[in-house]
């Protein structure tokens, strides 16, 4: 192979790793929002596509005439236990709340017919359809919150690029309804957004069932029919994983061993950091065995990561970063992300772990440290609220967990131990000098681990 070929190889090669890790950041890429990243994914969709269907069994749809690229991400159920929620993209991306969630739901459905529309036509719209249903709470614009939820929405959905302004701004609504406000509707990317194996129609049953079948509703959405039939007294949603092991009947071998090879690997490029404990004992066998551990080499390296392996579990290092939508504790991190990594200290000290009442004694400390950091847990129920938002990251990033009514450090904190952290009028992260943990939150697990918090070298711990 001359030369200029062994080139055009490895810059595909290249090209390929990067466009994986950009999808797992952001699953769904417009050229609008990011063109050289659009542009590449056009140029190696077919190799990328590839990729993710053989080794995650997720599907990547690409179209570039219409601008977009769309990986649907398919969860396992126990793997998503509500802590990646859709985000408001105001008001310090508080998670959306269940009213937030329904009119999402309304206004895509309402959107679907109109390649054009006001910001009041389509409140009238939802509004309308909220009221002919026995099921939904009607939509009030004359309230600020149902406002304020309705632009909620409207800015997520311009995020995705399913909605354009036109004209004006969604904000202003929030002040008054009768603001002036035109958008272009992209439906094909709206139906995209959809990510559901099974489409909700075909889950369609009378309205006074949907409560008390809930969980098997969403689980007959989430099931995949390429592993076999799931039992139906066990919906997907709510498998634990010790179910989720030999016991549960797939149709055939292949079968089963393309479910376990999907289920491990949406683990390990899904999740910050992936537990030995948290896998049912059919996927630690199959990450053993030898076929396993090849197919794993094969897909990390062909996306561009580092595998970390510890008799814990495993994590992936992406050294360029690019897969990673969320640091921590990131160089100008959040109070919640600084309060989360000082109440490692207590947490690391507690092998028992710490309950409520040792949560809010070590919370008070944390705010004991500084008199003007943190001004917004010093009002009234700043100290529970500043436990439980660093309780939420440490849970999120796979630091932590909960166990018999306490919160227990997990393996990977290990390695904040004796991170130092200044806080001063403002919150501020360690220095680089300090530490650099680089830990993704919803995408692939990346950890960069560069810090004077020292990393155990036994493989035993982290």
């Amino acid at each position: 192979m001359s030369n200029l070929a062994n080139q055009l190889v490895l810059a595909e090669r290249e090209d390929v790793a990067r466009g994986i890790r950009l999808l797992l950041r952001s699953p769904m890429i417009t050229e609008r929002a990011d063109p050289e990243a659009f542009d590449l994914l056009r140029r190696r969709s077919g190799p990328v596509a590839a990729w993710f269907d053989y080794h995650c069994g997720w599907n990547v749809v690409a179209e570039p005439r219409l601008g977009y690229i769309r990986l649907a991400k398919v969860g396992l159920g126990a793997s998503r236990d509500g802590t990646r929620p859709a985000r408001r993209l105001r008001s310090g991306q508080a998670p959306f709340d269940r009213r937030r969630y329904t009119l999402l739901c309304v206004a895509a459905a309402e959107l679907l017919s109109t390649p054009v529309t006001t910001i009041g036509l389509l409140a009238d719209r939802i509004a309308h359809a909220c009221g002919t249903d026995p099921v939904l709470q009607a939509f009030d614009t004359s309230r600020r919150s149902e406002r304020m939820a309705f632009v909620d929405v409207l800015k997520l959905l311009e995020s995705l690029g399913a909605l354009d302004v036109i004209d004006g701004s969604a904000e202003s609504y929030i002040d008054s309804k009768s603001a002036k406000v035109l958008f272009r509707v992209d439906a094909a990317l709206l139906v995209r957004l959809l990510a559901a194996p099974t489409g909700p129609s075909q889950r369609a049953v009378p309205a006074d069932e949907i409560a008390v079948r809930f969980n098997e509703l969403v689980g007959g959405l989430l099931h995949e029919p390429r592993y076999g039939a799931a039992p139906d007294s066990l919906p997907e949603v709510t498998r634990s994983a010790e179910d989720c092991d030999d016991d549960i009947p797939r149709s055939t071998d292949v079968q089963r061993n393309l479910w376990l090879r999907h289920s491990v690997l949406r683990r390990l490029f899904d999740d910050p950091v992936v537990y030995r404990v948290d896998l049912s004992a059919a996927q630690q066998d199959y990450l053993a065995s030898p076929t396993g551990r090849r197919i794993l080499h094969q897909a990390v390296e062909q996306a561009g990561f580092e595998l970390e392996e510890r008799a814990e579990g495993f994590l992936l290092v992406d050294p360029d970063a690019i897969a990673t939508d969320s640091r921590f504790p990131a160089e100008s991190a959040s109070t919640a992300k600084t309060s989360a990594l000082l109440l490692l200290d207590a947490l690391l000290a507690a092998p028992t772990g710490l309950d409520s009442a040792e949560l809010d004694h070590a919370g008070q400390a944390i705010l004991d440290q500084a008199a003007d950091w943190a001004k917004a847990y010093r009002t009234e129920g700043g100290l529970q609220r500043l436990v439980a938002d660093a309780c939420e990251v440490l849970t999120d990033f796979g630091l932590g967990h909960w166990a018999g009514g306490a919160l227990h450090a997990r393996p990977a904190a290990a390695r904040y131990r004796g991170a130092e952290v200044r806080t001063s009028s403002a919150p501020s992260a360690p220095s680089a000098e300090q530490i650099s943990i680089d830990l993704d939150e919803r995408m692939p697990a990346a950890v960069v681990a560069q810090a004077s918090a020292p990393a155990a070298t036994d493989r035993g711990l982290w």
